[in-house]
């Protein structure tokens, strides 16, 4: 079996000089001092941001699971009568 190897190149994706020039912009923006604590803040809120996901995504897994236990329970209860509407009630007694 051959492992998948990721590229290393990704199209579209800025390169060695792009990135360069994005830093430095980024420097002359926000200045040397506030590179650090920015990058802090976009971590902590990029980790926040994975905590809400993951709750989500159980409380949609536990709301699933136990929508499909009542739709069992349910099928075990069905009732053998047609329901009928007022007006199918009212077109019969119309054409007798």
């Amino acid at each position: 079996m051959v492992a998948e190897i990721a590229p290393l190149f990704i199209p579209g994706a800025p390169g060695g000089p792009e990135l360069l020039i994005i830093l430095f912009i980024a420097i002359l923006l926000f200045g040397a001092n506030k590179i650090p604590k920015l990058a802090r803040s976009t971590g902590e809120a990029m980790g926040e941001f994975q905590k809400g996901r993951e709750k989500v995504e159980t409380e949609l897994e536990e709301m699933r699971d136990s929508g499909f236990e009542e739709e069992e329970e349910e099928d075990d209860f069905v009732d053998t009568e047609p329901v009928t509407s007022e007006e199918e009630t009212e077109t019969e007694t119309e054409t007798n």
